[in-house]
């Protein structure tokens, strides 16, 4: 049973940017809303992919901190990073990392495993590092003799993706990763030893746990259609006979599960057909097409696993306060389009076709990619991000998208498992309309998404997307601070609220910012209020304000009864 929930509307001047939300359709029990004071709330940036206008990115920054953004995200890109084996180059980071810290700003740094060159919004081309190619070739995995793409997937179409090494590669490669964030901890862990909140991962392309199944490399298989499998290179197809084998025990018994009549351990293989293989139904009905789903969305699940851990082990106690972290793309078209309902995500590797989908109990299939969370060894926190929390459901040819419905799904499984979930918005035009924050507003009221990271920090450094993210913020920490310009000197201000928030509140000599001395004070469990400052000498400044949860940080000039989210 399910029920719509009805729309939330905000006070004061904040209903001008939050007018109806956009309702959806959630199971009754998910229905929990979490607009309260949460201390374990963050609201983050991305920075640009390579930052080239440094004046530009402080400037996004330091306004981004003033209204309550709590970090920024960097891309740590591993193969500008490691310039030839072993040997790293972090002058660019150094640089980054100082200039974040010195606005206040904590920094999550992704370890970008993967090329920067070929996704939506891309505008730098980094490949992954160079060196891997030629240091892995001739090596020998699971009886394959590598050559020169060894590391590398191959869809279905024969094509061979440069985005990141495949997992199948991982028994290999994993080292790599550790080096990788052994080094990282070894340059920054004396310096940034508190700064860094959360470390995030890359598992796949764009950041992402997914194959590189709708990417440029295959033509015809972006949005909105399935998508293409990527199980076709060597190490993948000597993994799948393996797989089948141990599960089956013999070839007479394979063909018996199938129907099949194979006569060589090496005609086991992915299908042959992709269009026929979903166009038929047989992903999702027949043994042989549920048993090759079921590999391919574990073998990406272990992939996980292996890179989060050893990334884990690598860092040691370095960091002691970041969380570790890994992103689930929403893939949301193609879900319900009849030809081959659900199809994008299996071939994205994200779901299951042995189990039922459409049930709660298996997080709609994404059971194993949440869980993953629940795997690692590591004494830190673990969280799963999840994107698309911007978009509404379009379930209409050619898109058949249910984003809405996704974002839900994914976030109601978590719960259950006790899985930190945090949110994105999957493209930056999504947080440049009212439309996609009050998609992101639903989520969060109605599911448990305890944070949210803008893509990217230029979107929401003026106009609505400022605008907007300042009252998200306030609506979910229920906190602010008060910055007051003295008109005059004096030895101390008290802010005197009313109309929703009582006893007067001393203020805090801040310092001399802006040309200008001010004064500050904290309160919670603000939702609005009217307020008015007055001097140790009993001055009242002749103004009243009307504070209606638009930021968790206001900014007011004496006299002025405009309250500014950005400091004047």
């Amino acid at each position: 049973m399910s029920l719509r929930l009805p729309s939330i509307l905000t006070t004061g001047a904040a209903v001008a940017l939050a007018a109806a939300i956009a309702v959806v359709a959630v199971p009754a029990q998910a229905c929990a809303a979490t607009a309260t004071n949460n201390p374990g709330f963050t609201a983050n940036v991305m920075a640009p992919l390579q930052i080239t206008d440094w004046a530009g990115f402080e400037s996004q920054i330091q306004t981004a901190k003033e209204y309550g953004v709590d970090a920024v995200s960097v891309d740590v890109w591993w193969g500008q990073v490691e310039t030839s084996d072993n040997v790293f180059n972090w002058g660019y980071y150094d640089t980054v990392f100082a200039k974040v810290k010195a606005h206040g700003l904590k920094i999550v740094p992704i370890f970008s495993f993967h090329q920067c060159g070929g996704n939506v919004g891309d505008t730098c081309n980094i490949p992954i590092p160079g060196f891997l190619a030629a240091k892995y070739t001739g090596r020998v995995l699971g009886g394959v003799t590598l050559d020169s793409q060894g590391l590398k997937y191959k869809s279905e179409q024969g094509h061979y993706s440069n985005e990141t090494v495949q997992a199948w590669a991982d028994p290999l490669v994993s080292g790599e990763y550790a080096d990788f964030a052994s080094a990282f901890a070894a340059h920054y862990a004396g310096t940034y030893a508190a700064d860094l909140q959360e470390i995030n991962v890359s598992l796949g392309p764009a950041g992402e746990l997914r194959y590189p199944s709708y990417n440029a490399h295959d033509t015809g298989t972006g949005y909105p259609s399935r998508g293409a499998l990527q199980s076709y290179s060597p190490l993948a197809l000597a993994d799948f006979r393996t797989s089948t084998m141990t599960k089956y025990g013999t070839l007479g018994a394979v063909n018996a599960a199938w129907g099949t009549n194979l006569t060589s351990t090496a005609q086991i293989s992915p299908p042959t057909d992709g269009d026929t293989f979903f166009t038929s139904g047989a992903y999702r009905t027949s043994t042989y097409g549920k048993d090759f789903i079921d590999w391919y969305n574990s073998a990406l699940v272990t992939h996980g696993k292996t890179v989060l851990n050893a990334v884990s082990a690598a860092l040691g106690s370095s960091f002691p306060g970041a969380a570790l972290g890994y992103k689930v793309p929403g893939v949301h078209w193609a879900m319900t389009n009849p030809a081959y309902p659900r199809a994008a995500e299996v071939a994205a590797g994200l779901v299951q076709t042995s189990v039922d989908m459409g049930a709660d109990a298996t997080g709609h299939g994404y059971a194993r990619i949440v869980s993953l969370a629940t795997q690692i060894t590591t004494s830190r926190p673990v969280i799963l991000h999840f994107t698309c929390l911007e978009m509404s459901n379009n379930d209409t040819s050619p898109y058949y998208s249910r984003a809405q419905d996704l974002v839900f799904w994914v976030a109601k499984y978590a719960g259950t498992k006790g899985v930190t979930i945090k949110g994105e918005n999957a493209l930056a035009g999504g947080v440049a309309t009212s439309a996609g924050w009050d998609n992101i507003v639903n989520a969060f009221d109605w599911a448990p998404y305890t944070g949210l990271t803008v893509l990217r920090v230029g979107d929401v450094a003026s106009g609505l997307g400022l605008s907007r993210y300042a009252a998200f913020i306030a609506r979910y920490r229920q906190q602010v601070t008060v910055h007051y310009a003295e008109p005059a000197s004096a030895t101390g201000y008290t802010m005197h609220p009313w109309n929703g928030l009582s006893g007067d509140r001393s203020m805090t000599y801040e310092g001399y910012l802006n040309g200008r001395h001010w004064w500050t004070t904290t309160v919670t469990g603000t939702p609005t209020f009217n307020f008015c400052f007055v001097s140790s000498a009993g001055t009242w400044d002749g103004t009243n304000r009307w504070y209606s949860a638009n930021s968790t940080q206001i900014y007011v000039l004496p006299g002025s009864s405009n309250v500014a989210i950005t400091r004047p």
